[in-house]
């Protein structure tokens, strides 16, 4: 059923209604209606008819798959002793993680093609909701640009919607077209993206970008990358000369101090954690009112799902890395690599929200995961192909 063309239709709807919606649609609530009806409903209908396909992928690459699995059903398990207010709502929550990260291996075994042009659709759609923030935000009311933009739809909070906006840069440099003209709209396209990031005044984000492009000579190989790397440097520094006080005005905010207190937390409950999505206040000296998160994916995840949580996610993200890199020769390699790479200084910075409802965060945390799924789906059609082929050779020589 997942390989007919309708399902495989309604399963792009869904994939690009969760790249683009998190800023097209109108509010939070149709944003998650869409999904439960093109992407959590339609997978849960499929699943069933691709058992063969899941378990393929699951014996093609054990470690990754099995750590997956494992820190899925720790992270269901932990609401046994959560304190959240309604453990089994967040029951709920990780089943939708696992309808969205199902979708990814049922889109790629039967449309290869598409995750990549989903990519780029989203490209293309969240420079143009840069470009409608600003008048939202700036023209309309005649704000002033010091003030830190907030952008259209889910995309309200300018350090979250400014990572968001740094995957549509990445993404937008593997897509880059070969003519002159095309090259001219494609640049004008991703400048919308980055003074997003600047009005935004994400210094995590602008960091975030800063590594990705300047590591690409390492991973996307070509006079364009190093081209990319150079100039992403010369704007960095251009950047900060122009924009130094506000980089500077907020020193460090408080992340030293909240990571220290993080460690202490941990090492109150290291084994088990406080639960999925349980509530926490992260108290600190200088601010005695306590931060809602530890602002660090990984010391979030100990904080809620004890040690044995933050290392499952850390193998989890570890093997996905691995993977990225062995394919970093492919286009969907490169795009898994340089979202992991934005993704990953996302995690130590702000990013914290892991098993919440699909919102900005998904981006950072679950997005990649799901990359990485449709890549070991490629490799096990590669390697079946090549099994069927050496059994037909083998039947032709007898």
């Amino acid at each position: 059923m997942y390989r007919t063309k309708w399902m495989q239709g309604i399963l792009w709807a869904g994939l690009v209604w969760f790249l683009l919606g998190i800023a097209w649609a109108p509010t939070n609530k149709i944003y998650q209606q869409g999904l439960v009806l093109l992407l959590w409903v339609p997978v849960l209908i499929a699943t069933w008819s691709a058992r063969r396909l899941l378990w393929d992928i699951g014996r093609f690459n054990p470690l990754f798959c099995g750590a997956l699995l494992l820190c899925l059903l720790w992270a269901a398990s932990s609401m046994i002793w959560s304190t959240a207010e309604a453990p089994l709502r967040e029951l709920k929550r990780v089943l939708y993680v696992v309808l969205f990260l199902l979708a990814f291996p049922l889109i790629q075994a039967a449309r290869p093609e598409v995750i990549g042009q989903a990519l780029r659709l989203a490209y293309i759609g969240l420079s143009l909701a840069a470009l409608f923030s600003f008048y939202v935000f700036y023209v309309e009311p005649l704000r002033d640009v010091g003030v830190r933009i907030s952008g259209i739809g889910q995309l309200d909070h300018p350090i979250l919607g400014s990572y968001v906006m740094g995957l549509a840069v990445v993404w937008g440099l593997q897509f880059i077209p070969r003519n002159a003209l095309g090259r001219v709209c494609w640049g004008g396209l991703l400048a919308l993206p980055i003074i997003f990031i600047v009005l935004g005044q994400s210094r995590g984000a602008a960091i975030a970008l800063l590594i990705c492009a300047c590591s690409m000579p390492l991973w996307a190989a070509g006079r364009q990358s190093w081209f990319i790397a150079g100039l992403m440097a010369l704007l960095a520094i251009i950047g900060f000369v122009v924009f130094e006080p506000w980089v500077m005005a907020r020193g460090v905010s408080h992340r030293p101090e909240i990571f220290l207190e993080s460690l202490e937390m941990i090492g109150r409950h290291p084994w088990l954690g406080l639960g999925i999505n349980a509530d926490y206040l992260v108290v600190t000296e200088s601010y005695p009112h306590g931060f809602a998160h530890s602002h660090n994916g990984f010391t979030h995840a100990a904080i809620e799902l004890g040690i044995p949580g933050l290392l499952l996610l850390a193998g989890v993200w570890f093997f996905a890395a691995v993977i990225a890199w062995r394919e970093r020769s492919s286009l969907e390699g490169r795009l898994l690599l340089s979202t992991m790479l934005v993704a990953s200084a996302a995690l130590q910075f702000d990013a914290a929200s892991i098993w919440g409802a699909p919102r900005a965060e998904w981006f950072l945390i679950w997005l990649p995961i799901g990359l990485a799924l449709a890549l070991v789906t490629k490799a096990v059609g590669v390697v079946g192909v090549k099994v069927r082929a050496n059994s037909e050779q083998r039947a032709n020589d007898e």
